[in-house]
């Protein structure tokens, strides 16, 4: 007995939990993408499917929308799996164990992969409405989106003729995406010598910060434990002879860094500690909204082995002083987004480099690449270099987009309301397949999914429900756009 057959839309719901007896966490994809092979040839469908395990999937045009443009419907395969502790559950080789607990559907013990399971299951339902008035569909299926929008990265789109697309893969009802940020990792190379230097070998600490997400949260203003310590290395050596031992901080280069921490031998401990007081009592000052925890600390170290000579000092001071970090602008399109941001994440020490990764963000490819360019300007001069990598393409804002247009007007109708029109600073599929696609009218959307990414996600029955209701009308309709 199926656990959602109960559930309306019935088609929706019964594709749904078939995809869920289905393992499909991220880089275990090839089973859930055979599935939808087998789906499409039972339908006798076109499809298309890659070494990626990307489908794509095409139904016809219904009668009288043959002359119409087709229209895109998109989402991904993977999910992210996480369980709770003591779920003996198998994610790489078991299905979910579904079920109801009034308005949501949850899977007991582990993530549910609403994210983006309940996209596919729509799409799907579109494709097996063999009444349903529409134009042509093309709906793509894409892979490893959780780890990095891989298989939309690797997928050719030539079989694609639309230039509509609606993305599914939204997580808050009556919210429609149009823009996010295309990016890359830049790592900024610095390299190092080391010498003999005869003083006192101190670790200098600065952490309690708040961090966060570098896209989500890099408007707050909060403070990148990396940057700090290079004003804190600065004023150190502007009070006694110093030199770098070692820097470190930070985990992830997407992740604003909470915690900093500096090997260094100087000439002066007492001087030392009393910048150490000096600054804690300044950054607390400037940082006492966003990061109340904010400390900085100085405590006798063991010296392992030789630190940087004066040169190679100066220089890693310069370039944690001087490399941007945080936004470079604000859009002028969508009031509060921001365009352009960069964040150093991590901050790593080896025996001969000293190496700052940055996140690096905008909606606007070509500030993206100005970024780019400010960096490796900058390293250049200090006799350095950078590596760029994981680079995705940007979605920029467009002024008109009928797609918008009709699918707003269609909110308004069965709503009641206008929905909100958003932008996000972080990568979307969208932004891939902006790049792939020229000219492509896109807008994101869908039901509402709570703790996603976690053994609590559940998806809203009732939210489903609507937003399959609406975007059946949008396909009606398109006829008008």
């Amino acid at each position: 007995m199926q656990v959602l057959e109960h559930l309306e839309p019935k088609k929706v719901f019964s594709l749904f939990e078939a995809m869920c007896a289905i393992p499909h966490g991220s880089r275990n994809t090839k089973a859930i993408s055979d599935w939808c092979v087998a789906f499409a040839k039972e339908r006798g469908l076109e499809y298309h499917q890659d070494a990626s395990n990307n489908v794509i999937i095409i139904k016809p045009a219904a009668p009288g929308y043959e002359d119409d443009q087709p229209i895109i419907l998109q989402g991904h395969l993977d999910m992210v799996c996480q369980k709770i502790s003591g779920c003996p559950k198998d994610m790489d080789r078991e299905g979910l164990d579904l079920a109801v607990d009034g308005d949501y559907v949850y899977a007991k013990g582990t993530t549910l992969g609403s994210d983006d399971g309940i996209a596919v299951a729509m799409a799907m339902a579109v494709l097996d409405d063999k009444e349903l008035p529409a134009p042509r569909i093309e709906a793509v299926f894409t892979t490893d989106e959780e780890i990095g929008l891989l298989g939309a990265t690797a997928l050719d789109v030539s079989p694609l003729k639309g230039r509509k697309m609606i993305n599914l893969d939204s997580e808050s009802e009556g919210i429609f995406t149009v823009s996010c940020a295309g990016g890359n990792t830049t790592a900024c190379i610095l390299p190092v010598v080391r010498a003999a230097f005869a003083g006192t070998a101190l670790e200098i600490t600065l952490g309690g910060l708040t961090g966060g997400h570098s896209g989500a949260e890099i408007h707050k203003g909060r403070a990148n434990s990396n940057m700090l310590m290079g004003r804190i290395l600065r004023a150190l050596a502007q009070k006694t002879q110093m030199r770098i031992q070692s820097v470190d901080g930070g985990l992830k280069d997407n992740a604003i860094p909470v915690e900093t921490r500096a090997v260094v031998v100087v000439s002066d401990a007492q001087a030392a500690h009393q910048v150490a007081r000096d600054m804690e009592r300044i950054l607390q000052n400037e940082y006492r909204t966003t990061d109340a925890g904010l400390f900085v600390k100085a405590e006798i170290a063991e010296s392992a082995g030789l630190p940087l000579d004066l040169p190679s000092t100066e220089s890693v001071i310069c370039m944690l002083q001087c490399l941007p970090n945080g936004i470079e602008a604000m859009s002028a399109d969508i009031p509060g987004l921001v365009q352009t941001s960069l964040n150093m994440g991590i901050l790593a020490t080896d025996e001969d480099t000293v190496q700052a990764s940055y996140s690096v963000r905008s909606s606007v490819d070509s500030q993206k690449e100005m970024l780019k360019d400010r960096l490796s300007c900058l390293m250049e001069q200090l006799g350095g270099r950078v590596e760029f990598s994981g680079e995705y393409t940007g979605w920029q804002y467009q002024e008109q987009s009928p797609l918008r247009e009709l699918m707003v007007e269609i909110f308004r109708d069965q709503y009641g309301k206008d929905p909100k029109i958003e932008a996000i600073h972080a990568g979307l599929e969208c932004g891939i397949f902006a790049g792939k696609i020229p000219g492509l009218d896109c807008v994101s959307l869908g039901p509402d999914l709570l703790e996603v990414h976690t053994p609590r996600e559940k998806m809203s029955i009732s939210s489903v429900q609507r937003v399959w209701r609406f975007l059946l009308e949008v396909l009606k309709r398109s006829k008008e756009s």
